[in-house]
């Protein structure tokens, strides 16, 4: 029998668990595949807002266990941190955390696929731990829902983004230069925040701003969306202000920009830089900053053992989920084709955005466009089917284990582009 490639993931969230359920999939037998996560549940973040403003904990509804679906799979699951990565030699550094004091463990690999995304820095958001309010993970999430539901008074929101220090290399293609991370939550909190400020009488949009640090707000939309969405968040009453340079601190009076201006807030929702993990800094792999330089099929020219998927890769800009799903769908197709000795055609990733987002009220937005990256598709349509399509995800999502079907995208899209109510 002839031995087994051993595969290692480094991650286990949307990219990284999905990537393993896609590579069982298509190499089966001749993988020896190994997951590495510091916990062993996935934080499905997107319907994190939707349990917020339902005074729903989302600790009890968007943490979704995933070790019995790689254990059907044959798959090997460590539930660790990464410490060093040691690309020369093909050996992956660990701390098993589930006591303190482990010691430092190692795993050799034929293939490694970093899907680690990224560190957010809200320790470098001056008061945001006293004052700021985010839907980044479970805990923020229930943090800022006991805030709503308890504690606040109805007083003036804002909702934006902090400076994103995007990374450079020669070896990285080019991609867009992003101003903020990831803004579509901005827009998406902000619709979600009226709506749920509405029903409780505090006046919808009435004192509810968006920021950004760039000139316009989710520049990835692309121009043609961007002249629709802007004039429509004017005209239903939300405050807009671009070119705030980032954020400078976080008081209990509001928020200070970068710029020199400030804005009065009782509510300060923000999203923070995306930065790479310390392990990936400096090293032979990865840009300036730390991103994993990979090309399109999401492989280390230098490394060719070496993909990167998702947040962690130089590549994805913005941060966006469906990019990570392009992402490992191409890696999982190239890797497996690979090992199996498979000589099929393989298209390299070409991005663009696919979102359905909450809007409060049982509706939603959606979202199709990759305009900024060159090309001609733009479209934004309201109503209730994508917000019926964002829960259904999130159910075939868990029920699934992330084991999405190759159909489900492009069924996504259809549904997206052509039924509306």
């Amino acid at each position: 029998m002839d031995k087994k490639a051993k595969v290692l993931i480094l991650g286990a969230n949307f990219s990284g668990l999905t990537m393993a359920r896609y590579m069982h999939r298509l190499a089966k037998d001749a993988i020896e595949l190994t997951v590495i996560d510091c916990k062993n549940y996935l934080n499905f973040i997107p319907n994190i807002p939707i349990e917020v403003f339902n005074n729903h904990n989302p600790a009890d509804t968007m943490e979704f266990p995933f070790h019995h679906h790689l254990k059907k799979d044959g798959t090997a699951f460590i539930q660790a941190m990464v410490t060093r990565i040691d690309a020369d030699n093909k050996i992956v550094y660990y701390t098993p955390n589930e006591r303190d004091g482990a010691s430092e463990e190692k795993i050799t690999y034929d293939y490694v696929v970093i899907a680690l995304g990224c560190r957010l820095a809200y320790d470098k958001i001056e008061g945001f731990a006293e004052y700021g309010h985010t839907f980044s993970d479970t805990f923020q999430g229930n943090k800022i829902r006991n805030y709503l539901h308890n504690e606040y008074k109805g007083g003036p929101a804002v909702i934006g983004s902090d400076t994103f220090h995007q990374g450079s290399s020669p070896k990285t293609p080019k991609v867009p230069q992003a101003i903020a991370a990831c803004e579509g939550p901005t827009v998406e909190v902000a619709f979600s925040l009226a709506e749920w400020k509405q029903k409780h009488g505090f006046g919808g949009t009435d004192g509810i701003t968006l920021f950004t640090p760039g000139e316009v707000m989710v520049e990835d939309a692309g121009e043609t969306i961007l002249a629709e969405l802007l004039p429509m968040l004017k005209n239903m009453g939300y405050g807009y202000k671009n070119n705030t340079q980032g954020i400078k601190r976080l008081t209990r009076e509001g928020i200070e920009f970068n710029d020199g201006s400030q804005l009065e807030a009782e509510l300060k929702i923000v999203i923070p830089d995306w930065v790479p993990h310390d392990i990936l800094q400096n090293q032979p792999f990865t840009d300036d900053k730390g991103f994993v330089i990979t090309d399109w099929y999401m492989r280390n020219p230098d490394y060719p053992e070496l993909f990167c998927i998702g947040d962690a890769a130089a590549v994805t800009v913005p941060k966006l989920g469906a990019l990570g799903h392009q992402e490992l769908t191409v890696a999982s197709k190239v890797l497996a084709n690979e090992i199996l000795g498979k000589n099929e055609e393989v298209e390299p990733v070409s991005p663009m955005l696919l979102c359905y987002g909450d809007m409060g009220g049982s509706k939603g937005f959606y979202m199709h466009t990759n305009e900024w990256w060159g090309g001609d598709k733009h479209t934004l349509k309201t109503g209730h089917t994508p917000y019926l399509m964002k829960i259904s995800f999130k159910e075939m999502y868990r029920l699934t284990g992330g084991d999405v079907p190759a159909w489900g995208m492009g069924l996504s899209e259809v549904i997206g582009e052509h039924t509306f109510f």
